[in-house]
């Protein structure tokens, strides 16, 4: 029975339960002796921009079965109530779902929009109160890890690839947690994975049964990789022919200078001082008596007569001191004559080879000595990524200036020309599933010895060559986890710091 009331802004709902019996929550039994009622006044949705009050009348029932240990229970209307809520149901079901697709902070500022305003930590404490999705054993699933805290903390997500929902989060990426996991759902068939040693080590444990798929864009991205080492190891044969047989002109030697600036106000007086100490002291005066004539100390004479030319006077203000850069200083010089003219590129490269500094030093010698420097005539020559992009694309999708660029790479470069040979066999493997090629190709990328980076790439595949060989036969792969991951990231961006494992868990899998 109800009764509707508008006041203003307030619509007042007066509503009274005429159910004949109750069920009890401790026991379960039916109960129709009513002890009393009283009035619940639990927060609804606004309706046409109006507030709602809702005034409740509930009985109390007493429980008739004399082993339960309650004497007592509250009637709850289906759809509008449950024990110890403030809310209604539908107030309730919408903060949550406000609460999962925003968050704390964004989804509070959203419940002042709807007029039922709520703090984040309220919206927060609703999703943790969610119970866990009730999910079948998959038949396919995917394994790829997210990062809690980028390079320190990272877990495990679990999806069902067939119906593209995630399963589980694991708070970790070890092969152990991997594999219990694994073993507790024995009707696993498929495992998509990437390459990493856990995941291969943690699904042959947990799940022997399964047939483990490696994910084929994760090959063609070590693949990539490893191209760009070669071409990079090769990156003197990316400049046209014809500058690579110019002869060098021999360039007049540079002529003996002064370590001091020419015309600088304290080298000037310096050389002035150190002349006419050394003009006194050849006219028979005594040091001491220089000393008096010049207005200097004793100390200061003795240092400019021990300098036979004013230069010795130099003591490293002009002059570069030994840094941990010098070793380095010849590659850097090299490779600005071949073009390559970024200075954050240029110390990634070195920091490759060692250089245990930061940016900044290689940034102050590139400006202070590098920018000067004439750079060889002609067009600038393709970086290795450029070339890269290059060969790993489909010879039909390269515009026609990028095509031109290759062909003459590729002519004056015959180990390049090979590591395009094996880059667009391995490019028919991927895309015409075709793995059973996979040992000659293993084979033949063995071979190429002038290519260290592409052998080192063929060993890995042979370590792991059957999950290799079911990612290059069969259809499935890791791409609806590689989603999930990045939609990990946006939640775990949208709390702020407070994203908790179980938490970020419970978004995860009810969002």
């Amino acid at each position: 029975m109800v009764s509707v009331e508008v006041t203003g802004m307030v619509v007042r709902v007066e509503a009274l339960s005429t159910a004949r019996q109750a069920t009890c929550p401790g026991c379960g039994c039916l109960s129709e002796r009513i002890h009393g009622s009283y009035l619940r006044f639990p927060h609804d949705l606004p309706t046409a921009g109006k507030s709602v009050v809702v005034a409740l009348r509930v009985r109390r029932f007493v429980c008739t079965e004399s082993s339960c240990p309650r004497k007592t229970f509250a009637e709850q209307i289906p759809g509008l109530t449950r024990r110890f809520s403030r809310r209604t149901e539908r107030l309730r079901s919408t903060l949550i779902s406000v609460g999962l697709a925003l968050a704390g902070r964004a989804g509070a500022r959203m419940t002042d929009v709807f007029g039922t305003p709520v703090s984040r930590n309220t919206l927060l404490r609703l999703i943790a109160s969610l119970p866990d999705p009730l999910t079948a054993t998959p038949r396919v699933v995917g394994v790829d890890e997210y990062a809690q805290r980028k390079g320190q903390i990272y877990g495990t997500v679990l999806v069902d690839v067939e119906t593209r929902r995630p399963i589980d989060l694991l708070p970790d990426r070890e092969a152990d947690t991997l594999a219990a996991w694994l073993a507790e759902r024995p009707g696993i068939e498929i495992v998509c994975r990437d390459r990493a040693p856990f995941f291969a080590d943690g699904a042959t444990r947990g799940a022997p049964q399964a047939l483990q798929v490696a994910d084929r864009w994760h090959l063609w991205h070590n693949l990539g990789e490893a191209a760009e080492k070669c071409v990079f190891r090769h990156r003197g044969c990316l400049r046209p022919m014809r500058e690579q047989r110019e002869e060098p002109q021999d360039e007049p030697e540079p002529a003996a200078s002064s370590p001091w600036p020419t015309g600088h106000r304290f080298a000037e007086r310096t050389r002035a001082k150190h002349a006419s100490i050394h003009a006194l002291l050849a006219a028979g005066h005594s040091k001491r008596s220089v000393a008096r004539q010049l207005g200097m100390t004793l100390n200061t004479i003795l240092r400019f007569s021990r300098a036979t030319t004013p230069e010795e006077m130099f003591t490293g203000q002009w002059q570069d001191r030994p840094t941990r850069l010098d070793a380095y200083k010849p590659y850097l010089d090299q490779r600005w004559q071949e073009g390559c003219t970024n200075a954050w590129k240029l110390w990634e490269e070195i920091k490759e080879q060692g250089y245990p500094r930061g940016y900044a030093g290689v940034r102050a010698y590139v400006s202070k000595y590098l920018r000067d420097k004439p750079q060889p005539v002609g067009p600038r020559p393709p970086s290795a990524r450029a070339v890269t992009r290059w060969i790993l694309t489909h010879p039909d999708a390269l515009p026609e200036c990028d095509r031109m660029q290759l062909k003459m790479v590729l002519a004056n470069c015959p180990e390049l020309t090979v590591l395009a040979v094996h880059v667009r066999s391995f490019a028919c493997m991927v895309t015409e599933l075709q793995g059973e090629r996979l040992s000659e190709w293993i084979e033949t990328a063995r071979a190429a010895a002038e290519l260290p980076s592409l052998n080192r790439f063929a060993q890995h595949l042979e370590r792991d060559f059957d999950a290799v060989v079911a990612g290059l036969t069969q259809s499935w792969n890791s791409g609806v986890v590689e989603g999930h991951v990045n939609r990990i990231k946006m939640l775990k961006r949208q709390m702020f710091g407070r994203a908790g494992f179980e938490l970020l868990r419970k978004r995860v899998l009810l969002a």
